[in-house]
This record gives structure tokens, C-alpha cells and sequence, in this order.
């Protein structure tokens, strides 16, 4: 055989041309094992011979469960199928979340000239994703676009929010767009009787069906869907607190147009978060801001998001408020699908560290036993363990509703005199610059957005937004100072353990 011959393209073998390959990429909890059993029982009740296999992934750890189907019609003698998908050798792929379409791509699994794609266009998130500091969220608009060059055909929606509005699961409404898409040679009846075979749910998994069908066959695709914004909820209590509430809403109004809608928000998240009384503190300090502002407004635009977040932080308080909040056992029993006959138990895992319990006491007190390690060592010990607490009991859920319920003691304590210091050195660190460098000025302020959450999370947040203040010192006085603080508070959102931020600081160092 010569070289040319090798490297010719090998002509497909004319047995193989009846077998219809189907690939399915889900993770746990969508279904795909049922969905791959109602494509079989389908094949084979309409006279075909069929073979399902599965690879299990571990969730979106490794990747998803892959399930293959291969079909052909019965003949006389049994055809031959194979276990796995190979790259270009996939008729239809159908994947139960976005990425997972990126990821069939990539693995070559869909291909111009033959591959019908069928994707659901909602987000499961990533462990990847969801560890990153700042947004790690992938860009479904980029898969979306990839899909368009590489199937033959490419129906994507949210099928998922269409099952729940359904009452079932997103099985069910792949099913019906793979019937929708008439990618099988199998009328919509076959696959209904598929559904009822299963003899579960059945009602509810052929309402989801036909609106996957409805979908697929229309031809619609929500890939330019838009969101209509959302407003605000409305302020109800009583005429004492509401009256006190729209005199903070009309002084939010006065502030300059730039920053009016993020300060009526975020004095909805302050005044949430404590009182009346802390919601005018926000004003009070909003208003030295807006007047210092002599630019475009960013400056008091991003100190209104920015300061009502540093207010609003993230306390032993505000957890177990936002644990016992009226409705919060039936949202998660709308995203477990938990019916009314079924019994629901809620387990909450706590692990506080000796900073949070001390961060409770009388500001004084706690400053005292802070700077006492063998203190914070004994308590470390008491405390410092997982615990698991079901909030579906009544002793356990009214002692997080009795600490969810302590606002009047928090700004007695270490943790809020903590804050406020914080606020009070980041605000006038912002306000000391606006004068000399606006842009940097506004970048300072940005930066507050490296400290979120509570315990280890919040520790690593302080540490990196002081080394990023570090930094930022370094940069006092250079024309590029905002861009390159940009930079390090953008290199600090990458990774959690700072190796980027570590680079960025290096090379600012180099040249400071």
C-alpha cells in the first residue's frame, strides 16, 4: 500500500449505512437513563433492533454520563453495534445542558454534514465555575455559536424550565424535541407509547413531551432570547416605617441620575439587611460621596452597589435569617420536585470557626478575647466542628430563627465595628484620590469586590483586597495607575488560592 493510499479517506462500509447512532450527555438527576430507555423500548416496539449502553461520569466533576443508542431494523440476521460513540460517527447528540454541547464538540462527536445537535440552553454550573472568585461562569453564547458551525442541524431552548412548568423533569422534554425534530424514522405516536409503557408519571411526562415536540418542530429557538428586566418588589408595613421609608426613597431620588436606580437598591438591601435608621446611614455616606463627585457620576454610581454590599455583609445573623425566611422550605421543595405526600427533611451543614462566634460578642469584649490565643484555641476546639442541623425540626429551627432575629444586637458587635472601620478606610481611601486621579478613584472603590461571604471565604477576600491596596499604593502618581489596579483586582478574581494576583503584584513591583 503506498502513502497516497493510506491516506485516502476510507469508504464507509455499505452494512453499516441502516444503523441509526444516537449519543446522550447528561449528568445526575436529568434523567438520561430514563431517556435512553424510552429511546430503546421505542426502537424496538417499532420493529427495530437496538443496543443502549452507559459510561458514567461523576457529575460535572469528570464530565457527564454518556449514553449511546445504536438501531437498524430487524432483520434476519442481528447487526452488530458498537459500545461507544467515535468522533464524526454520531447521527443525533443530545445533551442535557449547555456546556455539555461545548463538550460533544470539542470530543468531536457532532459534525457538519451529519449530526443532528439537540441541546437544552439552561446552565448546570461546573465545580470549575462555581470556584472561582470572581464570574467563572463559561459563555454559553460562544457554545451556542460553535453549534451553529458544527451540526447539520441545531435546536436548542431551555428545555429544562419548560419540564418544570410542566410538572416533570427534562427528560421528558428532550424526548419530545428529538420527536420534534424528526431525526427518527418514528411517528409521534411511538413515542408517546414509550412514555406510557414506563407506566411513571406519565401525564405529567407527556405534557413536558409535547412541549419539547412544540418546540423542536416549530423551529423556534430562544438562542437571541432577551429577559425582560425584573423590578423591584414593593415596601409594605406599617404607616410608621413606611412613612420613614419613602423619606429615604425621595433623599435616594435626589441623588445624582447615574446612581439613582443602583441606590434605590441598594438601600432596599441595607435597610433589609438591618433598619430605618442603618438605610440612612448608607444615604449619609452616599451623599459626601455624590458630593466629592466631580466626573462622570461613575464614582457615586459604583460607590452606591459597592458600599450597599459592604453593608450588607455576610454575619452569623444574616445566615440564619436567610435559613428560617418564610418561603424558603417551599422553594426547595419546588426544585426537589417534592409533592405534597411526600415528607421533605432540610439539613443544614454549619462549621463556625472560633472568628465567627467571637465576632458576635460586645465589640470591646471581643476585640480583648481576640488577642488571646489560647482563648480562641479553647473555643476553636468547642466550636470549631461540622455540624449537621435539620432546620425541618422545631428545636433546631427556632434556634436559627432566634439568631436570625438578633439585628438589634449586631451593631454591638466586634464583627459590625469591624466592618465599619473597613468601610470607613475604603471609602476615605476612594474620596483622598478622586481628586488627583478620578479613574482611580472609581477603581478603588471597584475593588470591594473582592470581600464576600463569611468565615474562610471572607478571610481569603480581605487578604487579597489588601494585597491588592498594597498594590495599588505601589501605583500612586503614574497616568496608567487605574488600569493597572484594574489589573490586579481582576488577577485576584481568577483563582482562589491568588496565583495570578501573585503574578500581577510581581510585575507591578518591577516597575513601581
Amino acid at each position: 500500500m503506498t502513502v497516497h493510499e493510506a491516506l485516502a479517506p476510507r469508504q464507509a462500509d455499505p452494512r453499516l449505512g441502516g444503523i441509526i447512532k444516537l449519543a446522550i450527555l447528561a449528568v445526575g438527576g436529568q434523567g438520561g437513563g430514563v431517556l435512553t430507555n424510552w429511546i430503546e423500548s421505542m426502537a424496538r416496539a417499532s420493529g427495530y433492533a437496538a443496543q443502549a449502553t452507559s459510561v458514567a461520569g461523576v457529575a460535572q466533576r469528570t464530565g457527564a454520563t454518556v449514553y449511546y443508542v445504536e438501531m437498524a431494523p430487524a432483520g434476519d440476521k442481528p447487526p452488530i453495534f458498537s459500545l461507544m460513540p467515535a468522533a464524526g460517527d454520531v447521527d443525533i447528540m443530545i445533551t442535557a445542558e449547555m456546556m455539555e454541547a461545548g463538550r460533544a464538540i470539542m470530543r468531536g462527536f457532532v459534525t457538519p454534514d451529519r449530526t443532528v445537535l439537540i441541546s437544552s440552553t439552561h446552565r448546570s454550573l461546573a465545580v470549575s465555575e462555581k470556584t472561582v472568585p470572581g464570574d467563572g461562569i463559561a459563555s454559553s453564547e460562544e457554545v451556542k455559536a460553535a453549534a451553529e458551525v458544527a451540526a447539520r442541524h441545531f435546536i436548542c431552548a431551555d428545555f429544562d424550565a419548560l419540564a418544570i412548568s410542566n410538572g416533570s423533569v427534562i427528560s421528558a422534554t428532550l424526548f419530545g424535541a428529538l420527536a420534534g425534530s424528526g431525526a427518527l424514522p418514528f411517528p409521534r405516536e411511538a413515542y408517546e407509547d414509550a412514555i406510557r409503557a414506563s407506566g411513571k408519571g406519565v401525564e405529567a411526562s407527556l405534557r413536558a413531551f409535547a412541549a419539547g415536540f412544540d418546540q423542536a418542530s416549530s423551529g423556534a429557538s430562544d438562542t437571541a432570547a432577551t429577559h425582560a428586566p425584573t423590578s423591584l418588589p414593593g415596601v409594605v408595613g406599617p404607616d410608621r416605617l413606611s412613612r420613614g421609608w419613602q423619606a429615604l426613597s425621595e433623599r435616594a431620588r435626589k441623588l445624582p441620575p447615574e446612581a439613582v436606580e443602583i441606590a434605590e437598591a441598594g438601600l432596599k438591601k441595607v435597610v433589609q439587611f438591618q433598619d430605618l435608621a442603618y438605610g440612612a446611614d448608607y444615604l449619609d455616606r452616599l451623599e459626601k460621596v455624590a458630593a466629592s463627585d466631580k466626573g462622570d457620576g461613575r464614582l457615586t454610581r459604583e460607590a452606591a452597589k459597592y458600599l450597599a454590599n459592604a453593608m450588607a455583609y455576610d454575619d452569623i445573623i444574616r445566615v440564619a435569617d436567610a435559613k428560617t425566611r418564610a418561603g424558603r422550605r417551599e422553594r426547595i421543595a419546588a426544585e426537589m420536585n417534592s409533592g405534597d405526600a411526600q415528607v421533605m427533611h432540610v439539613t443544614e451543614f454549619l462549621h463556625p470557626r472560633a472568628e465567627e462566634i467571637v465576632s458576635m460578642l460586645p465589640a470591646k469584649m471581643g476585640a480583648r478575647w481576640a488577642e488571646n490565643p489560647r482563648r480562641m484555641a479553647l473555643i476553636d476546639r468547642l466550636f470549631n466542628k461540622g455540624r449537621r442541623m435539620r432546620t425541618d425540626s422545631l428545636p433546631t429551627f427556632l434556634a436559627l430563627y432566634f439568631l436570625g432575629g438578633l439585628k438589634s444586637w449586631r451593631k454591638k458587635t466586634l464583627r459590625h465595628a469591624e466592618e465599619m472601620a473597613h468601610i470607613e478606610a475604603w471609602l476615605g481611601r476612594a474620596m483622598e484620590e478622586a481628586g488627583r486621579d478620578y479613574d482611580l478613584a472609581v477603581e478603588i472603590l471597584c475593588c470591594q469586590r473582592l470581600i464576600k461571604g463569611y468565615s474562610d471565604t471572607h478571610a481569603r477576600g480581605q487578604s487579597k483586597y489588601a494585597r491588592v491596596m498594597e498594590g495599588i499604593d505601589l501605583l500612586a502618581g503614574r497616568d496608567d495607575a487605574a488600569e493597572w489596579a484594574r489589573r490586579l483586582r481582576e488577577a485576584a478574581l481568577v483563582d482562589e488560592n491568588g496565583k495570578a494576583l501573585d503574578g500581577a503584584l510581581q510585575t507591578v513591583r518591577s516597575f513601581a
